[in-house]
C-alpha cells in the first residue's frame, strides 16, 4: 500500500488503499486556546440553561421554552460558529463547529432543536441562498431571533426521499409557487419560522426547495407527535394547503432540490457523530460517577472487575470513534481551504469539501451512533435498578439515544450508501481498487512472509490494520467478480462489507492518535492511549472476521470459499494482548477522575 506524501489532499475513501502518517492527521489533544474556551462556555451554557429544566423541556408545557433557550443560544453566538460574520456568526472551520456540535451533545432533548437549527436549518440558506436571500434570513438565524426547520420526509418518502409528492405549480400571474403536501417529523416544526420545503414543480421528476415563512397563508400543522425519546423536541407533521410561495424564495436552482438534500445530509451525518461523542461521553461520566458512590459486598462497584470491563471497553470505542470523527473534520477543513485557494466560490467550496469525504460521514454516522448506544446501554446496566427509574440520568439518555440510528438516514440505508460510494467512485476511476485488490489476490497464493516486523511504533498494530484492509479488498472484489450487477440486490454482504470497512477506518484513526500522542507525551504519558486504541482493534479484527465469514458464506462456495476463508484466517491475526489488564487500567483513570478522562 502507498504512504500518502506529506501535504497532499487526503482524497475520500482513499483509506481503504492508502497508508496515512499519525503527523498528518488532526487529534482533540491540538485544540487551540480559543477552541477549549468556546467549548467550556458551551459547557456552561448547557448546565445554566438545560441541564436543571430537562423535565420541564419534555413535558413541553411551556412552549415558549424551547425556542427560547435557542433564542439564547444565539445570543452567545452557538447557532452561527461556522457561519461567516458578514451574516452575524464567528466564521470558525468546520471542526471547531464539530467540538460545539460534541459539547451539545449531552442535551439530551435540546441538542436535536439545536442541531436541527443550525444544520438543516440554516445550512441549506447559507450554501445554496442567493445573496438576498443569505441576508434576508441568515442573520436572523444566526442570531436566533428566528428558528429553521427542515420539510423533507413525507408518509410515503422516507429513505427515498425523491418519491415525495408534494406539488408546486407557478400562479397564473407568475409571482408565487403554489405549494399543496404533506410533511412529516419535521424537527423544530412546532415554532420555526424558516421552513426549507422541498416539492416538485409541476411534473418534474426531480425535487426543488423552497425558503417557507410560517406566516404563510395555507400552513397548518398535526399536534405534537409523542415520542419514545428526545420528548422536548418539536415534531410535527405540516399540511401546506394552497400555501403562496414568492417566487424568489425557490432556493437553489429547480430541480436541484434532490442532490441539495444529499449534500445537506454529508453534513448532518458528521454532526450528529459528534453530538453523539458528547452523549457518550456524558453517560460513561455519570456511569463512573455512579460507581465510585454505589457499594455492594462492602465496596463500591467500580471495584468490580465486570464494571471495569464496561468502563474500559465503552472508552475505547468511544475514544476510535472520537480519533476518526476529528480526523474527518480536518480533512474536510483541508480540501475546503485549498478550493478556496483554486478560486471556488466559498458556497460551493463548502458542499465539495463535505461531499467529497460523503464516505467518512456515512461511517462516522453509523459509527457514532451505535457508540452512543452501545454506552447509555452500559450505563443502564452500571446503575442496575436505577438505571431504569426516571429518577436518575441513565432512562433519559437511553431513549434519548436511540433517534440517532434513524436520524439522517438509517444505519442500513447509511451502510449500503458506504459501499455504493466507494464503488462508484473506483468505477469513475477516481479511486484505484482493482490495483490494490489484485495485490490482495496474488498475495493469497504466495508463500506467508514470515520475517521479522519492521520498526517503528505500533507496528505490529499497523501491520494488522494493513492486513484489516485487504481483508475488505479480498471479499469485495470476489463479490463483484462472481455477482456482478446482482450485487446491488445481496444486502446482508454489501452490510458486510460496509462493517468491514467502519472498523477498519475507525481503529486506524484510534491508532494513529495514540501515536500521535505517544509522540507528543512520550510512551509512559501516552500508555492509556495506546492500551485504548489496541483494545478497539481487538475487536475490529474480530468483528472483521465475523462479518467477513458472514459474507464468504454468502456467495462463495468450493475451493473460491476454502481459498478466502484461508485469507480471512492469515489477514485477521492479531497477536495475544492482555485486554483485561488493558480495560482495568482505562476503567481505573476514569474512576481516579471521576469523570471520562480522554
Amino acid at each position: 500500500m502507498e504512504t500518502i506524501e506529506k501535504k497532499r489532499l487526503v482524497k475520500g475513501g482513499e483509506f481503504l488503499i492508502s497508508e496515512m502518517k499519525a503527523d498528518e492527521m488532526f487529534i482533540p489533544e491540538e485544540w487551540s486556546e480559543e477552541q477549549k474556551l468556546m467549548a467550556e462556555s458551551g459547557s456552561d451554557f448547557l448546565d445554566k440553561e438545560v441541564m436543571n429544566k430537562l423535565d420541564e423541556i419534555d413535558s413541553q408545557e411551556d412552549p415558549e421554552l424551547m425556542p427560547g433557550i435557542l433564542q439564547k443560544a444565539g445570543e452567545m453566538g452557538f447557532l452561527g460558529v461556522s457561519v461567516p460574520d458578514e451574516y452575524g456568526g464567528f466564521g470558525m472551520d468546520f471542526n471547531t463547529s464539530m467540538l460545539i456540535a460534541e459539547v451539545m451533545g449531552r442535551g439530551y432533548s435540546f441538542v436535536v432543536a439545536f442541531s436541527a437549527h443550525t444544520g438543516i436549518g440554516t445550512l441549506p440558506i447559507l450554501y445554496y441562498g442567493n445573496k438576498e436571500q443569505k441576508k434576508k434570513y441568515l442573520p436572523k438565524l444566526v442570531s436566533g431571533e428566528w428558528k429553521g426547520a427542515y420539510c423533507l420526509t413525507e408518509p410515503d418518502s422516507g429513505s427515498d426521499a425523491n418519491a415525495a409528492k408534494t406539488k408546486a405549480i407557478l400562479s397564473e400571474d407568475g409571482k408565487h409557487y403554489i405549494l399543496n403536501g404533506q410533511k412529516m417529523w419535521t424537527t423544530n416544526g412546532g415554532f420555526a419560522n424558516v421552513l426549507t420545503v422541498f416539492a416538485k414543480i409541476d411534473d418534474d421528476e426531480m425535487l426543488s426547495a423552497f425558503i417557507v415563512e410560517n406566516t404563510y397563508e395555507g400552513i397548518t400543522m398535526n399536534p405534537e407527535e409523542h415520542k419514545m425519546g428526545i420528548k422536548g423536541s418539536s415534531t410535527r407533521q405540516i399540511f401546506f394547503n394552497d400555501c403562496r410561495v414568492p417566487v424568489e424564495n425557490l432556493l437553489g436552482e429547480r430541480g436541484k432540490g434532490f442532490k441539495m438534500a444529499l449534500n445537506i445530509l454529508n453534513v448532518g451525518r458528521i454532526k450528529l457523530a459528534a453530538a453523539a461523542i458528547g452523549g457518550s461521553k456524558s453517560s460513561i461520566a455519570l456511569a463512573v460517577q455512579y460507581a465510585n458512590e454505589r457499594k455492594q459486598f462492602g465496596k463500591t462497584i467500580g471495584s468490580f472487575g465486570a464494571i471495569k470491563h464496561k468502563l474500559g471497553d465503552v472508552s475505547a470505542a468511544i475514544f476510535a470513534s472520537e480519533s476518526a470523527l476529528y480526523r474527518t473534520g480536518q480533512n474536510i477543513d483541508n480540501t475546503f481551504s485549498t478550493l478556496l485557494e483554486e478560486g471556488m466560490d466559498y458556497s460551493q467550496a463548502k458542499l465539495k469539501s463535505a461531499e467529497e469525504f460523503a464516505i467518512e460521514c456515512a461511517i462516522l454516522k453509523v459509527h457514532g451512533s451505535e457508540v452512543l448506544d452501545y454506552a447509555v446501554d452500559e450505563g443502564v446496566q452500571i446503575y442496575g435498578g436505577m438505571g431504569f427509574s426516571t429518577e436518575a440520568p441513565m432512562e433519559r439518555a437511553y431513549r434519548d439515544a436511540r433517534i440517532n440510528r434513524i436520524f439522517e438516514g438509517t444505519n442500513e440505508i447509511n451502510r449500503l450508501l458506504t459501499v455504493s460510494m466507494l464503488m462508484r467512485r473506483a468505477m469513475k476511476g477516481q479511486l484505484d481498487l482493482v490495483t490494490p485488490a489484485m495485490a490482495v489476490v496474488k498475495e493469497l497464493t504466495s508463500i506467508p512472509d514470515f520475517g521479522g516486523e519492521e520498526g517503528g511504533l505500533l507496528a505490529k498494530e499497523k501491520k494488522v490494520l494493513n492486513n484489516l484492509k485487504k481483508v475488505g479488498l479480498m471479499i469485495s472484489g470476489a463479490a463483484i467478480q462472481k455477482l456482478q450487477n446482482k450485487l446491488i440486490d445481496e444486502q446482508e454482504i454489501i452490510m458486510a462489507l460496509s462493517d468491514m470497512l467502519i472498523e477498519g477506518y475507525v481503529a486506524e484513526s484510534a491508532l494513529l492518535r495514540a501515536e500521535r500522542i505517544i509522540k507528543m507525551k512520550g510512551e509512559e504519558a501516552g500508555a492509556l492511549y495506546k492500551d485504548l486504541a489496541i483494545v478497539y482493534l481487538h475487536r475490529a479484527v474480530e468483528k472483521s472476521n465475523l462479518v467477513g465469514k458472514e459474507a464468504i458464506y454468502a456467495f462463495a462456495e468450493g475451493d473460491e470459499m476454502r481459498m478466502m476463508l484461508m485469507g480471512l484466517k492469515r489477514f485477521t491475526k492479531i497477536d495475544p494482548y492482555n485486554l483485561k489488564e488493558a480495560r482495568r487500567r482505562i476503567a481505573d483513570r476514569l474512576l481516579e477522575k471521576n469523570d471520562y478522562a480522554f
